[in-house]
């Protein structure tokens, strides 16, 4: 499967997850990001941008415009884990660090991405 395919897969994952937790709003929030995908993807693919060990994404290099674009991203996230979490009774701290590590796992060869201790690699 394609780099894309797979980042839709997830995000159909997340978006029926938080269409249980919250519906009104599931639905604005997995277009947005379905949207944004594209960016994202060339984004990470031109090292600009990584996965943290929390869930969001990291600007390692200056993002220029797409800096909203990164902004938005992770304001999405912070809504989806903070649905999940309460329909979970846990917190969206917990939440993003479980979704990091299924990113991880996921992510593309190139893929910066931030491990339990801090440290940067490229996958």
């Amino acid at each position: 499967m394609n780099p894309m395919g797979r980042i839709k897969i997830g995000l159909l994952v997340i978006g029926l997850a938080l269409a249980l937790a919250a519906p009104a709003c599931a639905q604005g929030i997995r277009d947005r990001m379905l949207a944004r995908l594209p960016a994202i993807v060339k984004l990470k693919s031109q090292g600009i941008v990584g996965e943290d060990n929390r869930g969001y994404l990291a600007v390692l290099k200056d993002a220029g415009e797409q800096q909203g674009t990164v902004d938005a991203e992770n304001q999405d996230r912070r809504k989806i884990y903070t649905a999940i979490a309460k329909q979970q009774g846990t917190t969206p701290d917990l939440v993003g660090r479980r979704r990091a590590m299924q990113i991880a796992q996921k992510a593309d060869p190139g893929t910066m991405l931030q491990d339990a201790d801090g440290h940067w690699r490229k996958k």
